[in-house]
């Protein structure tokens, strides 16, 4: 095969109609991998795409030496105290995967452990690259010490199709237990005494749906709950108090809870509050009370709280705000910690409760359990609260590492466009931040080499699109620029550090971030003006971002690039101006998502409904999105970018068919590209599990957009 020669996919015509619209699809054929033409195809593509990207080899190589170099191979987390041992996780030059460790606890202050040493008592829990062997994929679905500490319940999959197979480990010998279960979801949860392990199940359509609890050294697992309705997801954990088995049952904009105590694992779970349609709510357990974080008459949500024999019964603590969009509640024996969201950041706010002066003690006395002290405390927390500040202008802030219910540490992570992942312990008696970690960037990195920016796009309707941009100081403007985009499920894309980017920012490049809507940048509302009816809002931010930053100075030449949903997005800016754009990078890409949505059989399907509508029953939806799905309107004759797309034989929520396709389409009907399709034969969503692996792929990415902002 000669490189100027792309593989031609054969075009098969299947009729659909629905709502009266008839439409032939050339390429349904692809959907079936078992199809020796389809391997064949999906081969003969990777060839093509070998070829046309030999000469980006040289930089490729360099670009991955340029990760592995300013990447500290050898090193550790910071270790998190639970219980009688403090957790933590290596991981080691030359090794793929990382290895999860712990030592006793001897104080309360974290142990001093060196990167490449051995402490005397160390305890290996596991080790990814032992189990991980010689298959070429390998994730973890669940790693969960039992409250005691003495049994581990670990989960793996080696295909990428996230299917896991659940086993349990002795941590006192060493042993596996004989237990072995298969095809289990993510997650999971122990009950207090360490003898039951609740589990989940998928159904065809991948969604985990039964919760079976599994009591150690017994065959027989036992169903403990159903979802029949196809909307929803099904998921349990302990509380951090490991007071509480939590039950949850969540839509896209519905759930629902149900509680247990977890010393009594075989009994039956309450409901909290039957589901509504529209109302999202999760409970956390505070010693002897709840909190509840709803949305119910609170679109940015409201916190409140409820007694635990009446978890029904909320009182609003925290009242709804049109600005600020509450993110979670964690609860602590002796404090509580909001984490939100307000003009396009994170932030923190703590609610402190009252102690008792003679110990500072929480646990609960007869008043408490009459219900009398702890509505002082709730008022303690509401009249102590406070935010934690930080000096950046753009970051991003979270908890992060908190399984014990009474201490007086808040363990949080920390990052921006310039500052490399930190970890620090918020002191909540001296109200002081201590830096605990900062991930080591090798090579000389100076944060003061580089700056970060907010900048606002103007959409079509008027509306204000927050723009987050990194550069080195020393790079002249304009200047090529990578534009990153995603906008579905209400997720955000904060402003945060990566190290492979420092390979585009060193060659002169910028980096953005268009916070468009459908994300969470800017609260609920956000999210829900680009969603349904409104998806096309999330096109045309996208679009007035790259333009503005052509038109103010920024930028000369705007690749972009987004993946899953935000592959949707590159599908559907490609199609809406593909002369904004001189390269688009779309990652296991979401480009039919008509003929998806219209298949309740397929995976996540019927549950996406709430996200994008139901073109199977809604001729106005089917309208709709036929309008803006990639695949459905690539235009004739048109002139694209380049468009190089990436997807996983193995993926089992953007099925590889979609972006095969997509691809196929364009090099039909198309002028312009050229349009390369990248297939992982053995991963899935995520791509290639290594981390080795996984710079390569990155490596490969950006060679591709350095090429791309470099050429004339």
């Amino acid at each position: 095969m000669s490189s100027n020669t792309p593989p031609v996919a054969k075009k098969v015509p299947t009729e659909r109609t629905h709502h009266g619209d008839t439409v032939i699809d050339e390429y349904a054929w692809l959907a079936d991998k078992d199809d020796p033409d389809t391997i064949a195809y999906l081969e003969a593509e990777n060839d093509f795409l070998k070829q046309q990207t030999a000469h980006l080899s040289e930089l490729q190589e360099q670009v991955f030496q340029e990760i592995k170099g300013r990447t500290q191979e050898t090193d550790l987390s910071v270790p998190s105290r639970k219980g009688a041992w403090w957790y933590f996780s290596r991981t080691e030059e030359g090794k793929q995967y990382a290895v999860s460790c712990r030592v006793p606890a001897r104080s309360e202050q974290p142990p001093e452990i060196r990167a490449g040493e051995r402490l005397d008592e160390e305890q290996v829990i596991l080790d990814g690259n032992e189990l991980a062997g010689d298959s070429p994929f390998f994730s973890m679905g669940t790693s969960s010490v039992t409250p005691d500490g003495t049994m581990l319940a670990y989960s793996t999959d080696f295909k990428g199709d996230e299917r896991f197979t659940l086993r349990f480990k002795d941590l006192r010998t060493g042993e596996l237990l004989p237990d072995e279960i298969e095809g289990i979801f993510y997650g999971g949860a122990w009950s207090a005494d360490g003898s039951t392990f609740f589990y989940t199940r998928v159904d065809d359509a991948w969604r985990p749906y039964q919760v079976y609890r599994h009591t150690l050294g017994t065959t027989e697992d036992v169903l403990v709950y159903q979802e029949d309705d196809e909307r929803y997801w099904v998921g349990i954990g302990l509380t951090r108090s490991e007071k509480y088995l939590v039950l949850g049952a969540g839509s896209k904009i519905t759930s629902e809870v149900r509680l247990l105590d977890a010393l009594n694992p075989t009994g039956e779970f309450r409901l909290v509050r039957p589901r509504t349609t529209g109302v999202e709510y999760g409970l956390e357990h505070a010693g002897d009370f709840f909190y509840v974080l709803h949305n119910e008459n609170a679109e940015n949500f409201e916190l409140a709280t409820a007694p635990l024999d009446d978890p029904a019964a909320w009182t609003p603590l925290v009242a709804h705000r049109e600005d600020t969009r509450l993110l979670e509640i964690d609860a602590f024996a002796d404090h509580a910690v909001v984490h939100f969201r307000r003009d396009g950041l994170t932030g923190l706010r703590v609610l402190p409760y009252r102690m008792r002066p003679e110990t500072g003690a929480h646990a609960a006395t007869e008043a408490e359990t009459a219900g009398t002290v702890w509505r002082d405390r709730i008022e303690a927390a509401t009249e102590n609260a406070y935010e934690i500040d930080f000096p950046e202008p753009l970051y991003d802030v979270g908890p992060a590492g908190n399984p014990e219910f009474d201490t007086k540490r808040l363990r949080l992570g920390y990052t921006s466009m310039v500052t490399p992942p930190s970890v620090y312990d918020y002191d909540l008696t001296a109200h002081e931040l201590i830096l605990l970690k900062q991930r080591p960037v090798l090579g000389g990195y100076d944060a003061g080499d580089y700056e970060q920016f907010r900048d606002w796009a103007t959409a079509e309707d008027g509306t204000r699109v927050p723009i987050s941009l990194v550069k080195r100081k020393d790079t002249a403007k304009p200047a090529p620029t990578l534009l990153y985009g995603y906008g579905s499920y209400e997720s955000s894309i904060d402003p945060g550090f990566s190290v492979a980017r420092l390979s585009l920012l060193d060659r002169g490049f910028i980096f953005a971030v268009a916070h468009v809507r459908g994300g969470g940048e800017m609260g609920r509302r956000w999210y829900e003006d680009g969603k349904l009816t409104r998806k096309r809002n999330t096109f045309t931010d996208f679009v007035a971002a790259a333009r503005h930053l052509k038109q103010s100075g920024w930028s000369e030449r705007v690749i972009a690039r987004g993946g899953s949903a935000g592959g949707l997005l590159m599908g559907a800016v490609a199609n809406l101006a593909p002369e904004e754009f001189a390269g688009v990078v779309a990652e296991v890409p979401f480009v039919d998502a008509l003929n998806t949505i219209l298949d309740p059989s397929l995976p996540l399907t019927v549950i996406e409904w709430d996200e994008w509508g139901d073109p199977l029953h809604n001729p106005d939806v089917y309208a709709y999105m036929k309008s803006y799905t990639p695949y459905e309107n690539v235009e004739d004759g048109r002139p694209y970018p380049p468009i190089l797309a990436i997807t996983s034989l193995n993926d089992t929520r953007v099925l590889y068919h979609e972006p095969a396709k997509w691809v196929a389409r364009l090099r039909a009907t198309a002028a312009g590209g050229p349009f390369l399709l990248k297939t992982e034969m053995g991963a899935g969503h995520g791509g290639r599990s290594g981390r080795y692996d996984a710079w390569r792929e990155e490596a490969f990415a950006l060679s591709w957009i350095i090429e791309r902002g470099t050429s004339s």
